[in-house]
Protein backbone atom coordinates (compact mmCIF):
# COMPACT_ATOMS: atom_id res chain seq x y z
CA UNK A 1 0.00 0.00 0.00
CA UNK A 2 1.29 3.74 -0.81
CA UNK A 3 1.49 5.55 1.86
CA UNK A 4 -0.52 8.43 2.74
CA UNK A 5 0.45 11.94 1.92
CA UNK A 6 0.00 14.75 4.86
CA UNK A 7 -2.49 17.54 3.75
CA UNK A 8 -0.45 20.34 4.18
CA UNK A 9 2.26 18.38 1.58
CA UNK A 10 2.61 20.63 -1.50
CA UNK A 11 2.65 23.88 1.87
CA UNK A 12 5.64 21.95 2.81
CA UNK A 13 7.32 21.70 -0.72
CA UNK A 14 7.13 25.42 -1.58
CA UNK A 15 9.46 25.89 1.41
CA UNK A 16 13.64 26.91 0.39
CA UNK A 17 15.06 23.18 -0.42
CA UNK A 18 12.37 21.18 1.42
CA UNK A 19 12.35 17.37 1.03
CA UNK A 20 10.15 15.01 1.43
CA UNK A 21 12.25 13.11 3.79
CA UNK A 22 11.64 16.20 6.27
CA UNK A 23 7.68 15.89 6.79
CA UNK A 24 8.07 12.52 8.21
CA UNK A 25 10.62 13.69 10.79
CA UNK A 26 8.79 16.51 11.69
CA UNK A 27 5.74 15.13 12.62
CA UNK A 28 7.55 12.55 14.70
CA UNK A 29 8.96 15.58 17.02
CA UNK A 30 4.90 17.05 16.88
CA UNK A 31 4.62 19.52 14.07
CA UNK A 32 2.54 18.63 11.44
CA UNK A 33 1.84 21.66 9.52
CA UNK A 34 3.96 25.15 8.07
CA UNK A 35 1.98 27.05 10.90
CA UNK A 36 3.52 24.75 14.03
CA UNK A 37 6.70 24.86 12.08
CA UNK A 38 6.81 29.02 12.34
CA UNK A 39 6.19 29.16 15.79
CA UNK A 40 8.70 26.19 16.88
CA UNK A 41 11.36 28.26 14.78
CA UNK A 42 10.71 31.31 17.25
CA UNK A 43 12.04 29.18 20.00
CA UNK A 44 15.68 28.17 20.32
CA UNK A 45 15.32 25.14 22.02
CA UNK A 46 13.13 23.58 19.70
CA UNK A 47 15.17 25.06 16.84
CA UNK A 48 17.93 22.73 18.21
CA UNK A 49 15.69 19.80 18.22
CA UNK A 50 14.76 20.45 14.46
CA UNK A 51 18.83 20.35 13.58
CA UNK A 52 19.38 17.32 15.11
CA UNK A 53 15.99 15.36 13.44
CA UNK A 54 17.15 17.40 10.32
CA UNK A 55 20.63 16.40 9.51
CA UNK A 56 20.54 17.61 5.86
CA UNK A 57 18.62 21.05 6.36
CA UNK A 58 21.77 23.68 8.18
CA UNK A 59 21.55 27.18 9.71
CA UNK A 60 21.21 28.87 6.10
CA UNK A 61 18.04 25.98 5.22
CA UNK A 62 15.86 27.21 8.29
CA UNK A 63 16.96 31.03 8.05
CA UNK A 64 15.04 30.45 4.41
CA UNK A 65 12.37 29.00 6.07
CA UNK A 66 11.52 32.15 8.39
CA UNK A 67 11.72 33.95 5.75
CA UNK A 68 9.27 32.12 3.44
CA UNK A 69 6.78 31.90 7.33
CA UNK A 70 7.37 35.30 7.72
CA UNK A 71 9.15 34.27 11.14
CA UNK A 72 12.50 36.63 10.01
CA UNK A 73 12.92 39.94 11.63
CA UNK A 74 11.62 42.83 9.19
CA UNK A 75 15.18 43.65 7.04
CA UNK A 76 15.87 46.98 7.59
CA UNK A 77 15.29 49.87 5.06
CA UNK A 78 18.22 50.40 3.13
CA UNK A 79 20.19 53.64 3.94
CA UNK A 80 19.19 56.62 1.87
CA UNK A 81 22.09 57.19 -0.84
CA UNK A 82 24.06 59.79 -0.21
CA UNK A 83 25.67 61.61 -3.26
CA UNK A 84 29.47 62.36 -3.56
CA UNK A 85 30.48 64.67 -1.63
CA UNK A 86 31.58 67.99 -3.09
CA UNK A 87 35.04 67.89 -3.90
CA UNK A 88 36.94 70.31 -1.75
CA UNK A 89 39.15 72.85 -3.40
CA UNK A 90 42.85 70.79 -3.20
CA UNK A 91 45.54 72.20 -0.84
CA UNK A 92 47.92 73.71 -2.24
CA UNK A 93 51.11 72.54 -0.35
CA UNK A 94 53.63 75.21 0.12
CA UNK A 95 56.62 74.79 -2.30
CA UNK A 96 59.66 73.59 -0.12
CA UNK A 97 62.71 76.29 -0.78
CA UNK A 98 65.19 74.62 -2.63
CA UNK A 99 68.71 75.25 -1.35
CA UNK A 100 70.84 77.48 -2.98
CA UNK A 101 73.47 76.86 -5.48
CA UNK A 102 75.66 78.41 -3.57
CA UNK A 103 75.52 75.79 -0.56
CA UNK A 104 75.80 72.90 -3.14
CA UNK A 105 79.12 73.86 -4.33
CA UNK A 106 80.16 74.38 -0.79
CA UNK A 107 79.40 70.82 0.47
CA UNK A 108 80.50 69.45 -3.49
CA UNK A 109 84.25 71.21 -2.51
CA UNK A 110 84.01 70.31 1.03
CA UNK A 111 83.94 66.26 -0.05
CA UNK A 112 86.53 66.67 -2.65
CA UNK A 113 89.09 68.30 0.22
CA UNK A 114 88.09 65.63 2.25
CA UNK A 115 88.55 62.48 -0.53
CA UNK A 116 91.87 64.56 -1.19
CA UNK A 117 93.09 63.94 2.36
CA UNK A 118 92.33 60.43 2.19
CA UNK A 119 94.40 59.39 -1.06
CA UNK A 120 97.35 61.89 0.43
CA UNK A 121 97.56 59.64 3.59
CA UNK A 122 99.35 56.35 3.27
CA UNK A 123 98.89 55.18 6.88
CA UNK A 124 96.43 55.85 8.59
CA UNK A 125 96.36 54.94 12.35
CA UNK A 126 92.76 53.56 14.17
CA UNK A 127 92.41 52.73 17.81
CA UNK A 128 93.49 48.99 17.24
CA UNK A 129 96.63 50.07 15.75
CA UNK A 130 95.65 49.18 12.17
CA UNK A 131 98.01 50.41 9.29
CA UNK A 132 97.20 50.95 5.72
CA UNK A 133 99.63 47.90 4.41
CA UNK A 134 102.01 49.14 1.76
CA UNK A 135 102.27 48.31 -1.74
CA UNK A 136 104.43 48.14 -4.44
CA UNK A 137 105.14 49.96 -7.46
CA UNK A 138 104.78 47.59 -10.87
CA UNK A 139 104.51 47.98 -14.54
CA UNK A 140 101.44 47.82 -16.55
CA UNK A 141 103.03 43.67 -17.56
CA UNK A 142 103.30 42.62 -14.43
CA UNK A 143 99.69 43.86 -13.01
CA UNK A 144 98.62 41.74 -16.39
CA UNK A 145 100.43 39.16 -15.23
CA UNK A 146 98.68 38.85 -11.50
CA UNK A 147 95.32 39.35 -13.11
CA UNK A 148 95.53 36.80 -15.63
CA UNK A 149 97.67 34.31 -12.80
CA UNK A 150 94.63 34.50 -10.61
CA UNK A 151 91.98 33.50 -13.97
CA UNK A 152 94.39 30.73 -14.32
CA UNK A 153 94.54 29.71 -10.57
CA UNK A 154 90.67 30.08 -10.44
CA UNK A 155 90.18 27.35 -13.01
CA UNK A 156 93.12 25.26 -12.41
CA UNK A 157 91.86 21.83 -10.89
CA UNK A 158 93.82 19.96 -8.49
CA UNK A 159 95.76 17.08 -9.87
CA UNK A 160 95.83 13.75 -8.60
CA UNK A 161 98.52 11.30 -9.09
CA UNK A 162 97.60 8.03 -11.11
CA UNK A 163 95.83 5.14 -8.56
CA UNK A 164 95.53 7.52 -6.11
CA UNK A 165 91.97 6.26 -5.61
CA UNK A 166 93.38 2.75 -4.89
CA UNK A 167 95.92 3.23 -2.74
CA UNK A 168 96.07 5.85 0.46
CA UNK A 169 100.24 6.32 -0.03
CA UNK A 170 99.42 7.87 -3.66
CA UNK A 171 97.11 10.64 -2.10
CA UNK A 172 98.81 14.21 -0.60
CA UNK A 173 102.15 12.90 -2.77
CA UNK A 174 104.16 15.17 -4.69
CA UNK A 175 102.89 14.92 -8.97
CA UNK A 176 104.38 12.57 -11.11
CA UNK A 177 103.90 11.86 -14.34
CA UNK A 178 101.61 9.04 -15.31
CA UNK A 179 103.69 5.65 -16.84
CA UNK A 180 102.91 2.91 -18.54
CA UNK A 181 101.79 1.62 -21.88
CA UNK A 182 98.10 1.24 -21.25
CA UNK A 183 97.57 4.67 -19.30
CA UNK A 184 94.27 6.21 -20.11
CA UNK A 185 95.68 9.29 -17.89
CA UNK A 186 98.79 9.14 -20.24
CA UNK A 187 96.59 9.24 -23.09
CA UNK A 188 94.68 12.23 -21.96
CA UNK A 189 91.07 10.40 -21.88
CA UNK A 190 88.02 12.36 -21.10
CA UNK A 191 87.03 10.56 -17.88
CA UNK A 192 90.16 10.74 -16.22
CA UNK A 193 91.73 13.26 -13.96
CA UNK A 194 93.78 15.95 -15.86
CA UNK A 195 96.99 16.02 -16.40
CA UNK A 196 99.95 18.82 -15.40
CA UNK A 197 100.61 21.19 -18.74
CA UNK A 198 101.24 24.11 -20.11
CA UNK A 199 98.06 25.48 -20.66
CA UNK A 200 97.75 25.43 -16.54
CA UNK A 201 100.72 27.26 -16.26
CA UNK A 202 101.27 31.03 -14.68
CA UNK A 203 102.79 33.98 -16.57
CA UNK A 204 105.95 34.66 -16.28
CA UNK A 205 106.34 38.14 -14.95
CA UNK A 206 104.01 36.76 -12.36
CA UNK A 207 105.74 33.76 -10.57
CA UNK A 208 107.54 33.87 -7.41
CA UNK A 209 105.54 36.81 -6.59
CA UNK A 210 103.75 37.44 -3.10
CA UNK A 211 100.00 38.14 -4.14
CA UNK A 212 100.21 41.69 -3.51
CA UNK A 213 102.95 41.98 -6.17
CA UNK A 214 106.11 42.17 -4.10
CA UNK A 215 108.70 40.08 -4.53
CA UNK A 216 109.85 38.15 -1.04
CA UNK A 217 113.23 38.33 0.63
CA UNK A 218 114.06 36.00 3.64
CA UNK A 219 115.19 37.85 6.40
CA UNK A 220 117.31 36.83 9.93
CA UNK A 221 118.30 39.95 11.14
CA UNK A 222 118.06 43.76 11.22
CA UNK A 223 121.47 44.07 8.58
CA UNK A 224 119.12 41.92 6.03
CA UNK A 225 116.54 44.51 6.06
CA UNK A 226 119.42 46.79 4.57
CA UNK A 227 119.57 44.74 0.88
CA UNK A 228 115.86 44.99 0.34
CA UNK A 229 114.38 47.73 -2.48
CA UNK A 230 111.17 49.02 0.12
CA UNK A 231 109.70 49.69 -3.82
CA UNK A 232 109.52 45.92 -5.11
CA UNK A 233 110.27 43.87 -2.60
CA UNK A 234 108.75 43.13 1.03
CA UNK A 235 110.85 41.09 3.62
CA UNK A 236 109.71 37.79 5.35
CA UNK A 237 111.12 36.81 8.97
CA UNK A 238 112.28 33.45 9.36
CA UNK A 239 110.51 31.24 11.51
CA UNK A 240 113.49 30.18 13.44
CA UNK A 241 113.89 33.99 14.80
CA UNK A 242 113.20 34.86 18.53
CA UNK A 243 110.58 36.90 19.25
CA UNK A 244 112.96 39.66 20.82
CA UNK A 245 114.98 39.80 17.30
CA UNK A 246 111.49 39.75 15.57
CA UNK A 247 110.56 43.22 17.25
CA UNK A 248 113.86 45.10 15.97
CA UNK A 249 113.53 43.53 12.22
CA UNK A 250 109.41 44.97 12.34
CA UNK A 251 110.49 47.74 14.01
CA UNK A 252 113.80 48.54 11.85
CA UNK A 253 111.10 47.74 9.21
CA UNK A 254 108.83 50.34 9.49
CA UNK A 255 111.45 53.13 9.86
CA UNK A 256 113.00 51.94 6.14
CA UNK A 257 109.08 51.48 5.14
CA UNK A 258 109.26 48.29 3.99
CA UNK A 259 106.67 45.73 3.97
CA UNK A 260 106.74 42.79 6.71
CA UNK A 261 104.35 39.75 5.35
CA UNK A 262 104.17 37.66 8.38
CA UNK A 263 104.39 40.32 11.27
CA UNK A 264 103.67 38.97 14.91
CA UNK A 265 100.95 41.34 15.22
Amino acid sequence: MAEKQSPHHDEFMKLHSFKEEYIAKLEAIGIKSPKELGEALKDEKKVTEIHEHLKGAGPKTIEHWKEDLGVAKAAKAPAPKVGPKPKAAAKTAPKKEEPKKEAKEEGAEKGKAEKKKEEEKVEIEEEGGYQVKLKPKLSKETLIALKKRAEVDSRRPEFLRQEYHRRKSLQRVRWRNPQGDHSKMRQHYGYRPNVVSIGFGTPRAAKHLHPSGFREVMVWNVKDLEKINPETQAARVAHQVGTKKRTDIENKADELKIRVLNRSG
